[in-house]
């Protein structure tokens, strides 16, 4: 277990305010640094700044290449949503082919991401959140809160067994801890689901534009299922002791709902496509991205202002302000309006050139790699920081809101979604239901992570009941053949990473790709101020969080500002790359001693 270490301390203004920083944050990929000016006096946090140190630089060097290889190439933007990269890719490339994929294609890809959603939530909840939540780091940081727990009694034991919210704590343990180490056996099972499906894990080997590789025969989907069953009674254990966990920590800590607690701004660009909807043609893209079996939307202080891909395309904007760029408002667009006739932004991605300005870090003007992705509200006029709330969280929120979904699994009503779960090994046909919080907190992002391990293990089942039906039927066909136009043509595609949005824009000319956007979850929920200085949601979140730990400064954990921003599920490998301005051109040589030079 790694505890992260307050990296500087030192007075600023009131001797009760101390700086304290947390760069890189652990248990992540990437380097992420949350730097923070606490006031001990209040507990509270006065003021924080979100940091990344890394180049993310793949709309640079994809400008040139073959579009066709432009799933292989933003699948190694990342080695955990690797996956959800390739889908999104080929989604924008069958845009811009003009091509589908046929529906049992569709479907392979829709089981293949549901198995990703499993293992990667499960493995992020159950191996790294819940350290934060475990007995070892809870003793050290409020002893109280445990002694509370050891006496409370568990409302779900008689799902998941265990009797008091102490004895889960235990289990939380890292490496000896029963859910834990059941986590992890988890993982496997779930990542062989995923490679059945896509071939390879996290880079897809069988995920191609116009259908996939994998090879449709009974025994693909039969396997498939043999193992989700295998992980059913884990799924329906973990939302009970998820929902005896946080309902605790409420009770324990009254006024632990301001933890990591922001407006709620959520973004969710819709997942699992419907196979039999989808066309992939931006003039349908409303119709088809409605019948998403996640729904897309825009939610802005709880109310669902759309749930149309258009608008939610048109109105995105990438925003500099903090950043380590220069600005592009001064060159040519290469979109000046969508298929539809619609303006486009300057700031949109079709439109984006990414000018790379390293300098040092200085909070007062600019001091991280990642740029600010805002979404552009027409009723209100605001360039609104979303965030994702984890991916769970906007995906059942918008979900829920919209009323759209409706399968013999998962039902969205319009306040909630309805997630129904055969009879597994060891527990009964279970139902579910998710409902929308009081709060966009730490807490309620984090428990809605369980429940969306739910929605996509009950997903699955529907996918694979599509998918048998149709080789049954003898519908086999899982590649559709495509050209790649060699006159200038646009695609998007929007996907749900497992941590939530990502799109991809991409403008090919003469047959080579033109430009290239890939937006992940990050940059929307890791981004510094804007130009308009609205802070990143990050930043937001840590901002007036509480203090509920009883450490002092000099043995401060941070535990409830690391909850916060654990509870977006931060990663951020999107470009581990070497800038080196001035054009200097770097030579790896082997010389016969061996030596390694340049």
């Amino acid at each position: 277990m790694t505890i992260t270490e307050p990296a500087q301390t030192g007075q600023t203004g009131s001797s009760q305010t101390i700086e304290m920083a947390w760069d890189p944050i652990t248990r992540i990929v990437g380097n992420l640094g949350i730097y923070t000016k606490i006031n001990f006096g209040t507990k509270t946090v006065e003021e924080c700044h979100s940091t990344s140190s890394l180049f993310r630089g793949y709309s640079v060097f994809m400008k040139g290449k073959d579009p066709r290889d432009a799933g292989f190439i933003t699948s190694r933007i990342c080695g955990i949503c690797g996956d959800n990269h390739t889908t999104c890719s080929i989604y924008c490339q069958n845009m811009a082919y003009g091509i589908d994929n046929p529906p049992l294609a569709e479907t392979i890809i829709n089981l293949g991401e549901a198995a990703e959603y499993i293992f990667d939530h499960t493995i992020f909840q159950d191996n790294l959140v819940f350290v934060d939540f475990c007995e070892a780091i809870v003793k050290e940081t409020n002893p109280g809160v445990l002694a509370k727990a050891e006496q409370t009694e568990a409302r779900n034991a008689q799902i998941h067994g265990y009797r008091t919210i102490a004895d889960i704590m235990r289990a939380f343990n890292p490496f000896e801890g029963e859910i834990y180490r059941e986590a992890l056996r988890v993982s496997r099972t779930t990542r062989e689901m995923f490679c059945i499906m896509e071939g390879r894990h996290v880079h897809p080997s069988t995920l191609y534009p116009g259908g996939v590789g994998t090879m449709p025969s009974p025994t693909t989907f039969t396997d498939y299922l043999t193992r989700l069953m295998g992980v059913l009674d884990f799924v329906k254990k973990a939302v009970a002791l998820n929902d005896d966990v946080f309902d605790f920590f409420y009770d324990a800590l009254p006024g632990y709902e301001e933890v990591g607690r922001r407006r709620v701004l959520l973004g969710c660009w819709g997942a699992w496509q419907d196979a039999f909807t989808v066309d992939y043609k931006y003039e349908h893209m409303t119709d088809w991205g409605r019948a998403m079996f996640v729904t897309p939307g825009v939610v802005v202080d709880g109310k669902l202002v759309t749930t149309d891909l258009v608008d939610i395309n048109l109105g995105i904007r990438i925003l500099l302000g903090s950043s380590y760029y220069h600005d592009w408002v001064n060159e040519e667009p290469f979109v000046t309006h969508d298929p539809l006739g619609n303006p486009v932004d300057i700031r949109h991605p079709w439109n984006q050139t990414t000018l790379p300005e390293p300098q040092k870090r200085d909070f007062n003007d600019k001091y991280s790699w990642v740029m600010s992705p805002r979404w552009f509200d027409k009723n209100s006029g605001e360039h609104l920081a979303l965030d994702t709330g984890g991916g769970a969280f906007a995906r059942l929120y918008a979900t829920a809101l919209a009323g759209l979904v409706d399968t013999p699994y998962v039902k969205s009503t319009g306040h909630s979604v309805q997630i129904s779960l055969p009879k597994s090994r060891t527990l009964p046909e279970t139902t579910l239901e998710w409902q929308i919080p009081q709060w966009s907190n730490a807490l309620e992002r984090d428990r809605a992570r369980v429940y969306f391990v739910a929605y996509a293990s009950a997903m699955a089942f529907f996918f694979a009941e599509r998918a048998m039906e149709m080789v049954r039927s003898g519908e086999t066909k899982v590649f559709n053949n495509f050209e790649v136009p060699h006159e200038k043509s646009i695609g998007c595609g929007f996907h749900e990473a497992v941590r939530g949005v990502l799109s991809h824009h991409m403008v090919i000319d003469k047959g080579k790709i033109a430009n290239y956007h890939p937006y992940p979850p990050t940059p929307w929920n890791g981004s510094p101020r804007d130009s308009f200085g609205t802070p990143g949601p990050y930043e937001d979140a840590v901002k007036d969080t509480p203090i509920f730990e009883d450490n002092g400064p000099d043995n401060f954990r941070g535990v409830d500002i690391m909850r916060a921003v654990r509870s977006f599920d931060p990663c951020l490998p999107c470009g581990v790359h070497m800038y080196v301005g001035g054009g200097r051109t770097i030579k790896k040589t082997h010389s016969p001693t061996g030596y390694l030079g340049s």
